[in-house]
């Protein structure tokens, strides 16, 4: 342990390696977000629209309102976003019925062994007046998606759910640039469709053989670029010296880019780092990565399905350490990001690591072992399919030790301690507390910038219910509360916001108030106040507070409840969101978590009724939960005695 504590606290920042931190990208594309529906439709046309891409139109009255097999009424099927998804569920190879997820009132469940089978696809058009929703399938090497596409036939039916959501078109650019290969054709063709006439854009398609173009509506204002790069998808550069070398207009430009995940990324770095885009103005998406498939012996078409793995196998995979370490060293060192830019022999990435040369021979050929590296000769490596995830930013956050969700991720290394004693041990393994980690203003920067990525999607559907009916002014304690003051406001033009933070959460709201809220009168009605969750709330009509008691005891959370509620207007409400752990239905996420929160806050998640005893404790009763969105509850929260009363945790 006494190593380990070394080097935990001798960890490079990220900045220190040379890495840029990750941000957030800020999208100003507004989010509707839906409810999560499973429809059996059936297949009514099929039609070749290019020798690589099949159109299957599919109908049925499950696109329209029904009631599922539950009991519960189900919304009628919409799509308003030029890349709007839905997935398709396929049954397994040699099985004629596919595992499929289980309709809640609100949402979806998908068994674990086996989940099912789905791929996405692109709602290339809805015609909601028809009935009729079209996907357009590429001819994509071997998988299941494509071979049911060239084998469906009108009256196949199949299982659908999505979109989880739906974005509308760019606001605020002065044009568009938007780059993908076959697989971005259908999502690119919508746009076009959809632009309105004035909007200008330049457009780069890549596909395989010239007589896979497509007649695509071409407004005014659009250059539309083809490029072909003959033959099966393969790595190419062709989308990036086509952007690269394009000719870069006036203005706020605005980036859609989607394809081979390679490509994306690196095409975003140019837009980026070469033509100095924010972030914030890009949107991108990694529909596919290459790698190797193993088709089925009896059916070259169809994928082979992973093998059942024995007990012995079973429990090694549950119990290796090697392989995580040795991929988090990985990324420490930066090696991912530095192997995707071209640095590829070993005695170079070790002078820009700062690492011995021979020990880095060492890893490099485990991480070979692994598939995640790949040897083009001696000492001199690639990346393979599994090493290029590990340069998306989100996934270095998560694994690298100064990143957000990375430098929580140390807290486990003390489960044994917190087991033995039921306290947090986080600074046993790292040196501090996590709650001195939270007061770093970077760190702070990070989390909040993180968190937020996530709120559109869970605050939309509470603004546009009728959880704030009645609310002139509205309280948040919630990370990411810059987003959601955002979404509340938008929809309620008539309400006011307070936002409560500790400095360092204040600082970095206030900082992010004029990007993530860009219109000045609504802006004006949010304001940031420096307070705890343990200080009475301003006087409201409402509370809203999203999961800020993960890392409190009992009485602490309970205290925090009952101060929310101190000041409400006689019919006011605290809306609460925290998640709980349901032990009727076990689950390996939940339970990391569990466990994650009880190693570095010495809490953990509690379950429904140990919630319920908290929320007594403070004094308030819950008199309706509302489920939201992709299936998160909101406990409505009023005072059961008045609230200057204190009754005490057991």
């Amino acid at each position: 342990m006494a190593l380990l504590l070394t080097a935990v606290r001798g960890l490079v920042s990220l900045e220190a390696t040379g890495k840029a931190v990750p941000v957030m990208p800020k999208t100003s594309r507004r989010l509707t977000v839906h409810a999560l529906t499973l429809r059996e439709v059936e297949v009514v046309r099929v039609a070749d629209l290019t020798p690589g891409m099949r159109r299957i139109t599919l109908a049925g009255a499950q696109l329209r309102e029904f009631t599922s097999a539950d009991g519960h009424p189900q919304p009628a099927f919409d799509s308003l976003g030029f890349d709007d998804d839905v997935r398709l569920v396929f049954p397994y190879p040699g099985r004629t019925e596919p595992v499929l997820p289980v309709q809640r009132e609100q949402g979806l469940d998908h068994p674990r062994d086996p989940r099912p089978l789905s791929r996405a696809y692109t709602v290339r058009s809805w015609d909601a007046e028809a009935g009729e929703l079209h996907v357009d399938v590429v001819k994509h090497g071997i998988g299941v998606g494509a071979t049911w596409a060239y084998r469906a036939q009108p009256g196949d039916r199949i299982h659908c759910y999505g979109p989880s959501s739906s974005r509308s078109l760019p606001e605020g650019a002065d044009w568009l640039v938007v780059a993908g290969d076959d697989t971005a054709l259908p999502a690119i063709a919508r746009l076009l469709d959809e632009l309105p006439g004035d909007v200008r854009a330049q457009v780069f398609i890549e596909v395989a053989e010239d007589a896979h173009r497509l007649e695509l509506r071409t407004p005014p204002g659009v250059e539309v670029t083809w490029l072909v790069r003959g033959g099966e998808a393969d790595a190419t550069t062709l989308l990036v010296d086509a952007v690269r070398h394009a000719d870069w207009w006036e203005g706020r430009a605005f980036a859609w880019v989607a394809g081979e995940h390679t490509a994306v990324r690196d095409l975003r770095r140019h837009l980026v780092e070469d033509r100095g885009m924010p972030k914030g103005d890009i949107e991108f998406a990694g529909y596919w990565r290459r790698g190797d498939v193993v088709a089925l012996d009896t059916d070259a078409a169809v994928p082979d399905p992973a093998k059942s793995a024995t007990p012995f196998e079973r429990l090694h995979d549950l119990t290796e350490l090697v392989r995580p370490i040795a991929i988090r060293t990985a990324v420490e060192l930066g090696l991912p990001d530095l192997i995707s830019r071209g640095v590829a022999d070993v005695d170079d990435l070790a002078a820009r690591t700062g690492a011995d040369a021979r020990a880095l021979g060492k890893l490099l050929r485990y991480l070979r072992a692994l598939d995640v590296v790949a040897e083009t000769g001696p000492g001199r490596y690639r990346l393979a399919p599994v090493g290029e995830v590990l340069t998306n930013d989100f996934m270095v956050d998560a694994l690298h030790p100064a990143g957000v969700v990375g430098r929580e991720m140390l807290g486990i290394l003390g489960l044994t301690e917190s087991v033995r004693t039921g306290r947090a041990a986080y600074r046993s393994v790292t040196g501090r507390t996590f709650a001195e980690v939270r007061a770093e203003q970077d760190y702070e920067d990070r989390y909040l910038e993180r968190l937020a990525r996530f709120q559109p999607a869970l605050t939309e559907p509470i603004a546009k219910s009728d959880l704030l009916a009645g609310v002139g002014h509205l309280v948040i304690h919630s990370g990411g509360a810059a987003a959601q003051a955002r979404e509340f406001t938008a929809a309620r033009p008539d309400l006011r916001v307070t936002i409560c933070a500790l400095p360092a959460q204040a600082d970095w709201v206030r900082r992010d108030l004029p990007d993530t809220i860009p219109e000045q009168a609504q802006r004006e009605r949010v304001a940031v106040v420096e307070q705890s969750v343990f200080e009475p709330s301003p006087a409201a009509d409402a509370v809203f507070i999203s999961r800020a008691f993960k890392a409190l005891p009992d009485a602490d959370a309970a205290h925090a409840l009952r101060r929310a509620a101190e000041r409400l207007a006689p019919d006011g409400r605290v809306l609460l969101i925290e998640e709980t752990y349901d032990v009727d239905d076990l689950d390996e996420h939940d339970g990391e978590a569990d466990l994650l929160a009880l190693a570095v806050h010495g809490s953990g998640m509690r379950t429904g009724a140990e919630l319920d005893a908290v929320i007594a404790a403070a004094g308030l009763t819950c008199v309706q939960t509302h489920t939201v969105g992709w299936g998160t509850v909101v406990r409505e929260l009023v005072p059961t005695r008045p609230p200057t009363a204190r009754p005490a945790v057991e």
